[in-house]
Order: structure tokens, then C-alpha cells, then sequence
């Protein structure tokens, strides 16, 4: 039978998949600093408050919520995921994480206990980078890897980054019921420099705990409601731009033509050839792919594309991505093509705490659960935090491995179980706290 807390943080992402937490109409799309968002973290406050939390919000516009421990010196575990969406977002990537770590508060809470630490609950305000041009801000402030040259930005719509950072500060401070939520932030001294201060010192957090859909088919495959994360694969990105000769449709001789799209095309084949044929963890996607001037009759003159190459060993995704890299060279030669690539995303493997896994796994055990551990393809704000503590992650199996779509789905029975496996971490993360301070 599915529990309360399972179901209610399922109930609780559904409610906020609708308007006015959503900056879309028809569908699910939560920006950073928009109004879906603020109207999303006054939403989620109350049900931290609901839960015995003292909730806060830092200079970098994150939500989060404390539960105080037994020793309110100690370290804190902080549980986290993200708020925001990619547009015609599914329900349940990023919020899910978010409501389990409330339901884990609130059934400590509802026994009236305490742990040897206190927990915090963060809801990250922007790990997709749907809107302003870079992915993790806020994750990123809060692990102290952020630098002030990253916040000098704008949106598609030329609002920049401090602009929306103000305009919400501006609402708040009309609020009249703003005891909940509140910010540090004021750019009227050090300007967006204040973004920064959200970095949290590494003694405050004595671990991050992230669940998170899995956003993958294994969990489904396997037959298992949940899994132990065994670390974040390292990415590679690049934009390629291809320039031939552009030309009229109708009148240059398919011999003359020095066309960078059926050049691009060949190369798209090749990342997908040369990935599949490494027999490997290793994935290489083109996500983006556009022709200039883009009209039906002109042979394009320019082509931009992306490739996104990961794998769970940053070695293994290096020479995929230097054999990818030559072979485009190669087909730009033969076709009398240029090409020009420029490296955009390079993060390294981030391989979560093997302690914690071990604890994870003994709460896998305990909630009477199979152990099975596999690696993240997708990008997480637990790799940032990485800098700042040791982490753990928990996949929660997702129907069909779907997400970014807004066919998302979890069974609240998966998440139940999820519910239960990270209040035995927690528990067991308590039990070692305490030996050691007896020792």
C-alpha cells in the first residue's frame, strides 16, 4: 500500500505543473526569477513550514528550508534538487527531489525527532539553463565555483540576469505576506557581486543527498523501483560550424557545389557510427543543428551544430571525442569544406561518495529493496556540490525512461519507496554521527 508521503509529493509536483506555477499556458515550463517561479517557492515554503522548517531564501534566489538538530553546531545534510524546468517540461524532474526531502522532514517531524545534524532542503532555482545562457547558477553558488564574470548575461529577451534578480526583489518587497520568504540580496551595495555570497562554507554541510527521477530506461529494464547513483558522467560539448558556398538551388551543378549541409549530415553519421562503435557507456548527441540563410531555395552558405559527448570515465569520453573531432576534419577536407570547433561545456566525471553509496545501499536493504548501482548520463546539482561535500544520489525508476517531455511519469508506490530508502540513510547517516561522537 503506498504511503502518505509517497503520494503527496507526487500530488504535490502535479499541483505545481499548472498555472500560475507555470510560465506557459498549456504545459509545464518554469523559468528562473519568473513569476511561475516565485509563485512555485511561496507554494513550496508553506509546505516546508507545514513540515517544522524555518525557511529562507539566499542571494542567489535558491528556496531553502532547516530543520534544526540535536546539535545545532554540526554539520548539515542537505537534501536538494532543482525548481525549474526546460520548457514543455515533464512534472516530476527536479520538484520530486524537492518534496521527498520535505517528506522526510515531516515524518521526523511528526515523531518529534531530531537528528545529530540539522537538515536543510534546497530548491535550486536554475539547473537547466532554460533561460538565461548557463546551466547550475545557483547550485554553482551555493558550492563557492561560481565566478562574478559568469553573471554578466541576458535572457532571450535582453533582460539581464541582475534585471530579473531586482524585479523580484521589487515583488517581494510589495508582498505583504512575506514572512515566509525572504532574501538577502540587494545589488544597492555590491551590485550582482551579492549573488555570490550564497557560497556556503564546507564546514556548514556535512553531506548533500539528491534524488531524482532517473531519466533513463535501466531502473524499468530491471524491474527495480529504485537505485544508488554511483557518480555523474563527464560531458563534453562543442559547437561546430560548417561554411561552404552558398548558391541558388536551381542553378549550381550538384559537381560545383560546395554544400556544408550534406557535409554536416555526413558528419551528424559519423558521431553516431563512431560513438555506437566504441562498445562503451558512451553517448555523443547532435541536438541542435541549423542551415544559413535557411531559405528552400539557396544551397546554405553556413552550418552551426552541437555535439554532446558523455561516458562515466572521462578517458573513455576524451578519445570518443577526439576520433569524432578527426573524422569531421576528414569529411570537411574531402568536401573542400571549413570547419571550426569551439569546446562549450567540459565538466568532469563526478563520482559520488563511496561511503554514502555504501549507506544507500544498506538503506536499500533495509526498506527491503535489491542493491543496484549505475552511473547518471545526465547532469545534476549534486555534481556541484561535489566541491563543497561528499554527495549521494537516488534514481527513482520513471515510466519508459521518459523526461524533458511532458509524458514524464512516476508511480507514487516507486516513490513511497524512495521515501522510505532515504529516510534510512538518513537514519543510518544519524547513527554513525553519533558513534563518532561518543568515540
Amino acid at each position: 500500500m503506498t504511503g502518505l508521503g509517497g503520494a503527496r509529493a507526487v500530488a504535490r509536483c502535479d499541483a505545481l505543473g499548472v498555472s500560475p506555477y507555470s510560465d506557459m499556458a498549456d504545459g509545464l515550463y518554469r523559468a528562473y526569477l519568473t513569476p511561475a517561479y516565485t509563485a512555485a517557492q511561496e507554494k513550496i515554503a508553506g509546505w516546508m513550514e507545514a513540515a517544522g522548517m524555518a525557511t529562507y531564501r539566499d542571494a542567489a534566489a535558491n528556496l531553502a528550508g532547516r530543520y534544526e538538530g540535536s546539535d545545532p553546531g554540526a554539520p548539515a545534510l542537505v537534501i536538494g534538487s532543482h525548481l525549474d524546468s526546460v520548457r514543455d517540461g515533464g512534472r516530476y524532474d527536479g520538484p520530486l527531489g524537492i518534496m521527498l526531502g520535505i517528506e522526510c522532514v515531516a515524518a521526523l517531524h511528526a515523531q518529534g525527532r531530531r537528528m545529530p545534524f540539522a537538515i536543510e532542503i534546497y530548491a535550486f532555482g536554475d539547473e537547466e539553463g532554460s533561460r538565461f545562457p548557463a546551466a547550475m547558477l545557483t547550485s554553482r553558488a551555493v558550492a563557492g565555483t561560481l565566478e562574478v564574470s559568469a553573471l554578466d548575461m541576458a535572457d532571450a529577451e535582453g533582460v539581464t540576469l541582475e534585471q530579473a534578480l531586482s524585479s523580484v526583489r521589487v515583488e517581494r518587497s510589495r508582498d505583504t505576506g512575506a514572512r515566509r520568504v525572504s532574501t538577502s540580496l540587494d545589488t544597492n551595495g555590491e551590485g550582482i557581486a551579492e549573488y555570490l555570497t550564497a557560497a556556503r562554507d564546507p564546514g556548514s554541510i556535512k553531506a548533500y543527498l539528491e534524488a531524482h527521477i532517473e531519466q533513463g530506461p535501466v531502473l524499468e529494464a530491471d524491474g527495480l523501483a529504485v537505485g544508488t547513483v554511483t557518480g555523474i558522467a563527464a560531458q563534453l560539448r562543442y559547437a561546430v560550424t560548417v561554411k561552404g558556398m552558398a548558391g541558388h538551388a536551381g542553378t549550381t551543378a550538384m559537381r560545383l557545389r560546395r554544400d556544408p549541409l550534406a557535409g554536416a549530415a555526413a558528419m551528424v553519421l559519423a558521431v553516431e557510427q563512431i560513438a555506437r562503435g566504441d562498445n562503451s557507456d558512451v553517448v555523443a548527441t547532435v541536438g541542435v543543428i541549423e542551415a544559413m540563410p535557411g531559405a528552400p531555395n539557396v544551397i546554405p552558405g553556413a552550418v552551426h551544430f552541437t555535439i554532446d559527448v558523455r561516458s562515466g570515465k572521462e578517458e573513455r569520453r576524451d578519445c570518443v571525442a577526439e576520433a569524432i573531432l578527426a573524422r569531421l576534419s576528414e569529411i570537411a577536407e574531402a568536401r573542400d569544406l571549413e570547419i571550426s570547433v569551439e569546446r562549450v561545456h567540459d565538466l568532469p566525471a563526478s563520482p559520488c561518495d563511496a561511503d554514502l553509496m555504501d549507506l544507500m545501499d544498506e538503506a536499500l536493504i533495509g526498506a527491503g529493496q535489491p542493491v543496484r548501482r549505475l552511473v547518471s548520463g545526465a547532469g545534476h546539482d549534486a555534481m556541484n556540490m561535489a566541491a563543497l561535500c561528499p554527495t549521494a544520489m537516488l534514481f527513482i525508476r520513471c515510466k519508459g525512461g521518459v523526461s524533458h517531455n511532458p509524458a514524464e511519469h512516476v508511480e507514487p508506490e516507486d516513490v513511497e519507496i524512495a521515501l522510505q530508502v532515504m529516510l534510512g540513510f538518513i537514519e543510518r547517516l544519524g547513527t554513525r554521527a553519533g558513534d563518532r561522537n561518543a568515540a
